[in-house]
């Protein structure tokens, strides 16, 4: 059964969500805060804008993650070896900064008889990444997710980003970038098979366990 952590945020969150107008009027305040007009040529639209791009952003808050992995392929001719899923492009966001997030994930699992099309593998990541994050929590939601929904025999997670909030910020460290995974099942206990993983996506015993 899906677990209750990987459903949409709940309804009366979402119902809470102030009006298009009180996000532009949000984005004018934030302006003048920071010191400018925001009356002026040009920032005159830029709240209109801001609001478009948060929907774009934000759209994960509006996903199930679930639905995404519901539809499985059994004619998989017997196949049980790993299923890895590389470079997956990830852009979210800092929920302590607001900053930007940019990376990419690497998605594993072991089928137990059913396998999911690639591409709602990308869909997860992309659903918990168009939410304010933490790396470390995105990485465990993804993982669990998949675990709950396709139930295999192990599910592994691996997350490599940049955080703005790092870079363009506070000790301004460039060229740093957070590694984070999560492994499940037999990525956790088998040995063989999470260096197998780890080799594949290029990190021999970089990340030996969650």
């Amino acid at each position: 059964m899906p677990s209750a952590k990987n459903a949409p945020i709940a309804e009366s969150a979402l119902s809470e969500r102030p009006s298009r107008e009180e996000a532009e009027e949000a984005v004018r305040t934030l302006l003048r805060w920071a010191g400018d007009d925001p009356a002026r040529e040009g920032l005159h639209d830029t709240p209109a804008r801001v609001a478009r791009a948060y929907e774009e952003w934000f759209a994960g808050y509006d996903d199930d993650p679930v639905e995404y992995l519901q539809r499985t392929f059994e004619e998989v001719e017997g196949y049980d070896e790993i299923v890895l899923l590389k470079n997956i492009r990830v852009e979210s966001y800092c929920e302590h900064h607001m900053a930007p997030i940019i990376g990419k994930a690497h998605v594993a699992y072991l089928p137990d008889s059913r396998v999911v099309g690639i591409s709602k593998l990308a869909r997860v990541v992309e659903t918990y990444a168009r939410r304010f994050q933490v790396q470390e929590k995105m990485t465990a939601q993804i993982a669990q997710c998949i675990q709950d929904v396709l139930q295999p025999r192990g599910v592994a997670v691996v997350i490599e980003a940049t955080h703005q909030c790092m870079t363009t910020r506070g000790v301004h460290k460039t060229g740093v970038s957070m590694v984070t995974s999560k492994m499940l099942g037999a990525f956790r206990s088998d040995p063989m098979t999470r260096r197998e993983f780890l080799t594949i996506i290029g990190n021999p015993a970089s990340v030996i366990s969650d």
